[in-house]
């Protein structure tokens, strides 16, 4: 019953929430600057959630077992549901999809296979990847004037190095558990 907990529930809700995002993504052919803000606004919500609920595992003292490998798990499902509709919608090239998703695709098996030895937690770096990829394809939700392509497309170049870089640093950490 320990894994059964308010920051737990806010896990699952988050991945839960997805398809809603999604909706709001699509809707209207993903091209409407009204529906594209409200795909924003649930995507920053749901990733404001992650905030959250490890802030209350925390303070609470209810960190569990689940918590720490669901928490990573729905961090994934939320990038991977923007990015991939992202590229439908041609908004977002697919090798950068691919490549984000398959660092995140690695890191999860990695987990899986090390679990045994024991859960190896989220590093800063791999906190503050996320976050930036958080806000890097956030960027390319938002219907952004042409004049700050530029800028997101930089932030987005930070995300993707922060991506190898912690997907390396992971792999090395898994190695050596």
């Amino acid at each position: 019953m320990r894994n059964f907990n308010l920051p737990n529930l806010l896990t699952i809700i988050r991945i839960l929430a997805l398809p809603f995002c999604v909706y709001a993504l699509f809707k209207n052919g993903g091209d409407d600057s009204t529906w594209r803000i409200i795909a924003w606004t649930l995507f920053f919500i749901v990733g404001m959630t992650d905030t959250l609920d490890g802030k209350l595992a925390r303070s609470r003292n209810q960190v569990t077992p689940l918590g720490t490998f669901l928490d990573p798990i729905a961090d994934k499902a939320v990038i991977g549901t923007a990015l991939i509709g992202l590229s439908i919608l041609g908004d977002m090239p697919w090798w950068i999809t691919i490549f984000i998703l398959s660092r995140e695709l690695l890191v999860t098996l990695l987990r899986l296979v090390v679990i045994k030895r024991g859960v190896i937690p989220a590093s800063r770096g791999g906190k503050i990847k996320t976050l930036t990829q958080n806000f890097s394809v956030g960027f390319y939700i938002l219907p952004l004037p042409s004049f700050l392509f530029l800028p997101r497309d930089i932030f987005l170049g930070v995300a993707l190095i922060l991506t190898l870089v912690t997907g390396i640093d992971y792999l090395r950490k898994a190695i050596s558990k």
